[in-house]
């Protein structure tokens, strides 16, 4: 196996010195103030150690990714029952679509796309001021990785709640079918919130531990989840991860991953690490675009994907 002390900085470095980088967010007022031209990552190992590279210790606007842990704390509360709500399947559209939605009386397609982190952050309002709920998912990605500095940015959560317009239509369309419990405003604003959780590419790669350990947090050997929620979370990762382009990053990377909109996106080798990589600019299918070749050539060169023999 290849040295990731080494191949970590070598990545970065090829990573700064390619002029395709894809365009960042813009639609989110905020993000589309982020540089470029930033690149991250970490490699977080079941053994403990941890590898970066270029600017893995710069916090960024988690986005979607933060769906994972929304997901993970939903399916501690009502385990299975969810999936009455939110279906498991690909969406083969993009993360915001509406067509399919109605096409599917409020069913969303799987709890990745946005209708459907909307249903799981429904969930876990229950029983739940918002401001208790986003302090749930916020003390839960703290716990993750031990480390209480990280926040959520206000900027960021009110620039989404500015321009969420489709998200807002989302809702109601779900509320009309009753696929939601609270009203939108307040599933909403929970939801924004989450999306805005700012974290490092190392901070993330820690978080995502318990997913490559069979459900155990490697730095306290404590279980988060059972090893067989974890496969099942890993496998919608792999299939639903990237939305439109889930099957592409399959293909071409071959590890289950989960995007974000802000640029980051966390990967998962079973049994070996868990890698968070960041770079702001997105490709068409609203997912990092260097962060997704970079991680491509990271498994290549480790021999990490899940179907290499």
């Amino acid at each position: 196996m290849a040295d990731l002390e080494e191949v970590l900085p070598a990545l970065a470095a090829e990573m700064a010195e390619r002029s395709d980088r894809g365009e960042v967010a813009t639609y989110i007022p905020q993000l589309g103030k982020i540089d470029p031209k930033r690149f991250g990552i970490a490699v977080a190992l079941t053994d403990g150690r941890v590898v970066t590279a270029g600017d893995a210790d710069e916090a960024f606007s988690i986005q979607s990714i933060s769906k994972i842990f929304t997901l993970t704390l939903a399916l501690g509360k009502v385990g299975d029952a969810l999936w009455r709500r939110v279906g498991r399947e690909p969406s083969g559209n993009p993360f915001n679509s509406i067509v399919q939605l109605e096409r599917e009386l409020g069913i969303p397609r799987n709890p990745f796309i946005n209708a459907g982190a909307i249903v799981v952050t429904d969930v876990l309002l229950a029983d739940h001021q918002p401001r208790e709920a986003i302090g749930e998912i916020l003390r839960f990605i703290q716990f993750l990785t031990d480390d209480d500095t990280i926040i959520i940015d206000r900027d960021v959560a009110a620039s989404e709640r500015a321009t969420g317009f489709r998200n807002f239509a989302l809702a109601n369309y779900m509320r009309s079918f009753g696929n939601l419990s609270h009203e939108p405003e307040m599933a909403l604003g929970v939801y924004f919130h989450h999306c805005a959780i700012a974290m490092s590419a190392r901070q993330l790669a820690l978080a995502g531990r318990f997913l490559s350990h069979g459900g155990l947090n490697p730095a306290t050997g404590h279980s988060v989840v059972s090893a067989e929620r974890a496969r099942r979370i890993l496998a919608l990762m792999l299939t639903c991860g990237h939305y439109d382009g889930s099957g592409d990053f399959a293909f071409r990377v071959g590890i289950p991953g989960k995007s974000g909109v802000g640029g980051g996106i966390l990967g998962i080798v079973p049994g070996v690490a868990s890698m968070a990589v960041w770079s702001p600019g997105l490709n068409e299918n609203g997912n990092s675009k260097l962060g997704s070749i970079a991680l491509e050539k990271l498994a290549k060169i480790m021999n990490w994907s899940i179907f290499a023999p």
